[in-house]
């Protein structure tokens, strides 16, 4: 991550720009390591976001409300109660270090005027957050406890006095000349690693850009590095921060997922076509983009992976239980020796003598002999009646077990579904909407701790829609209620209906509007219908294809589940339009360039 001490001192004036003089209205800690004050300002409510968390170590404006704790952590209630209606006088950056200073004025308990200082430690997993009373340079407490057991040169508890991170033998990366520069570099193989540790402020990226440009922007074996025109790079920085001309860009790998940002852009990303640039109007954006988009993904990934465990061990135990119903339905088709015992034995009750176990007696269908089993404790007409009672039985599971075959069945395409759109799914949106069908199908068990974290049963349904080159909708649903949303509501007689033919995967409904489509509008929204399915890595995929009206929902059939006629095949490979590529990565963001 390139939240360094040059994006730092960028975050500093933006900061200063937006919050000087601003007061704070509200402060909360939705997550452990995070603390979020809402401001009030001169260009109107502005929220900042300071998080010491090791993977989001950050301090930027964010545009949403985050969910928070029902009960607020004691750093919170620390921070309201030496904070609560302070106005902001400053936004400084401590020399070119990883540290912002945000300085406040409030009121004590004796309505005195004293001033307080809010220190934003930015430094991977080592940094923090404290609160700092000014006047006697003391901390007064911290989001994260220092003892001397974990660090035995600086202790950050409260009461302690509170002094600065070690510094490092760097020269600030706005104060280095070009003298310095070209006196760090030691070879020409690397030259990065000898500015990374020479320049202060500056990150492993920057320092590879800073590198490249020292070679004109081409490192061919055998060419020389530039002092002047890495420093001339490092100038152009400093001027665009100065000049308020800063280009701030998210660095996207494929597949849309946040790779890195910055203020300036930087050549180990610009040079590889594998990465996309999304570019910002401002540093909060783009902090705000990438830090959303890096761990929402890595939520949802998580939640996915948890929902589908669920399913699958759901899956496992059905499958098992198929596996049995099949044995028994196995069992009892070949129980046809019942009646035959029966009947042998009714006919030749004369030959059973009293107390015997066993008989043999001559088939009258093929003229065998026939050993039949008997319990002494019977007469021998009490023991043709048991086998008729067997047989009886086996007759009524066979119509049973086929039965409850079909319905085991059902579970598991329902069920397989259900999975086939937690690995597909991409927001935590679409992980909830699968929770709540599970939960309400009786799959999972209903959450009570928070109420606010259940999703409703009626959210308004919000299917995926692309368009295609002709200028055609397809939509496609996100679930299995969406899809019956999708087919029996939304979608018109006349419309396509699409699905993977034999695969788990969404409804996608072709929109007409009583229009006739092509064979490019019908490939096309195969692929669509492809791309949504489990067959999503495979090639040449099967989907089915027919009018809406041909497609009905047997009553009481789980959601998504329906029977259609007068289908058609195609065989196609999954693709999506290439704008809705391009609309998926960004999450409707502006477009990469």
């Amino acid at each position: 991550m390139s939240y360094d001490g040059v994006v730092t001192m960028a975050a500093a004036r933006e900061l200063r720009r937006e919050l000087l003089l601003g007061k704070i209205e509200k402060i909360y800690q939705p997550q452990p390591e995070q603390i979020l004050l809402s401001i009030h300002t001169k260009h109107g409510r502005r929220r900042l976001l300071l998080s010491a968390a090791g993977n989001h170590s950050a301090a930027y404006l964010v545009g949403k409300m985050t969910e928070n704790p029902l009960t607020p952590p004691v750093f919170c209630m620390v921070l309201r109660k030496h904070l609560g209606a302070a106005r902001i006088v400053d936004i400084t950056q401590h020399d070119t270090e990883r540290i912002l200073e945000i300085s406040l004025e409030t009121v004590d308990e004796l309505g005195f005027s004293v001033n307080r200082k809010l220190i934003a430690e930015i430094m991977g997993k080592h940094s923090n957050i404290l609160l700092i009373d000014t006047e006697k340079d003391r901390i007064i407490d911290s989001i994260k406890h220092i003892s001397i057991d974990v660090n035995r040169v600086r202790q950050i508890l409260p009461g302690k006095a509170y002094t600065y991170p070690p510094v490092q033998q760097k020269i600030p990366f706005n104060q280095v000349t070009m003298e310095q520069i070209g006196a760090m570099i030691s070879n020409d193989f690397q030259p990065e690693r000898d500015l990374l540790d020479g320049i202060q402020g500056i990150s492993p990226p920057l320092a590879q850009t800073l590198a490249s440009a020292g070679f004109g922007g081409d490192q061919q074996q055998g060419a020389s590095f530039d002092a002047a025109l890495a420093f001339a790079r490092l100038r152009s920085i400093v001027h665009s921060m100065e000049a308020d001309e800063l280009r701030p860009a998210v660095y996207l790998k494929e597949g849309g997922r946040p790779a890195d940002f910055h203020i300036t852009p930087l050549s180990i990303y610009e040079n590889d076509p594998t990465y996309r640039i999304l570019p910002f109007p401002s540093l909060s954006e783009a902090a705000e983009y990438y830090f959303t988009h890096r761990e929402s993904t890595n939520v949802v990934r998580q939640r996915s992976a948890d929902l589908q465990r669920v399913v699958r061990g759901a899956l496992d135990k059905l499958r098992l239980k198929l596996q049995r119903l099949q044995e028994d339905r196995q069992k009892a088709e070949n129980a046809d020796r019942y009646r035959l015992f029966g009947e042998l034995l009714t006919a030749n009750l004369h030959l059973v003598s009293p107390g015997a176990d066993r008989v043999t007696v001559t088939s009258y269908y093929d003229g065998s002999d026939v050993t039949i089993p008997l319990d002494p404790r019977f007469s021998p007409a009490r023991n043709a009646q048991r086998y008729y009672k067997k047989y009886g039985k086996a007759k009524t599971a066979v119509r049973e077990k086929a039965i409850q075959i079909a319905e085991t069945r059902r579970e598991i395409d329902y069920l397989e579904s259900v999975l086939a759109f937690c690995e597909n799914a991409s927001t935590l949106e679409e992980i909830d909407l699968l929770r709540a069908e599970l939960t309400e199908g009786g799959f999972l068990r209903r959450r009570t701790k928070d109420a606010r974290r259940q999703t409703k049963k009626n959210a308004r349904p919000a299917p995926r829609r692309y368009t295609l080159s002709s200028g055609r909708t397809v939509l496609v649903g996100r679930n299995n209620r969406e899809n019956d949303w999708l087919t029996t509501r939304r979608a018109a007689g006349s419309d396509i209906w699409l699905h993977t033919k034999d695969i788990p995967g969404s409804h996608a409904i072709l929109l007409l509007e009583g229009g006739q489509p092509t064979d490019e509008d019908l490939f096309e929204a195969a692929r669509i219908a492809a791309f949504h399915s489990k067959g999503r890595s495979s090639a040449n995929v099967s989907v089915d294809y027919t009018l809406v009206r041909h497609v009905k929902k047997p009553a009481g059939a789980r959601p998504g589940m329906v029977i259609f006629t007068h289908n058609r095949t195609l065989y196609v490979d999954p693709a999506l339009p290439q704008s809705a590529e391009q609309a998926e990565q960004t999450g409707g963001s502006p477009a990469p360039r």
